[in-house]
C-alpha cells in the first residue's frame, strides 16, 4: 500500500515514485495552489495540488482535517515541493 512513511522521505528519494498514506493534518488554499499537510506515525510532509490537474485539484478542495488519504507520485526536490500532489519534506 505504501512505499514510505511520511517522515522517512529524504533527498535519496528524489526522482522515485513514492506512495504515502496518512491523515490530513491541515489544508491551505492559497488561491490557485492547495497545500495539504499529511501526517502518519513517522512524521509529516506537504502535498501540493496544482490547478493544472483539474481532477486532482477538485479532490483537494474537498479534503478536510482527519481525512485518510493515499498519495502516489513522483518525488521532486523539496525546494519545489512534490509533483502533482507534490510531496515536500516538512
Amino acid at each position: 500500500m505504501r512505499t514510505h512513511y511520511c517522515g522517512e522521505l529524504n533527498q535519496q528519494d528524489i526522482g522515485q515514485v513514492v506512495s504515502v498514506c496518512g491523515w490530513v493534518n491541515r489544508r491551505r488554499d492559497h488561491g490557485g495552489v492547495i497545500f495539504v499537510d499529511l501526517r502518519d506515525k513517522k512524521g509529516m510532509l506537504q502535498v501540493v495540488f496544482d490547478p493544472d490537474d483539474a481532477a486532482m485539484f477538485s479532490l483537494a478542495e474537498s479534503l478536510r482535517n482527519e481525512f485518510c488519504v493515499k498519495s502516489r507520485r513522483n518525488r521532486e526536490n523539496s525546494t519545489r515541493g512534490y509533483s502533482q500532489q507534490r510531496h515536500a519534506d516538512r
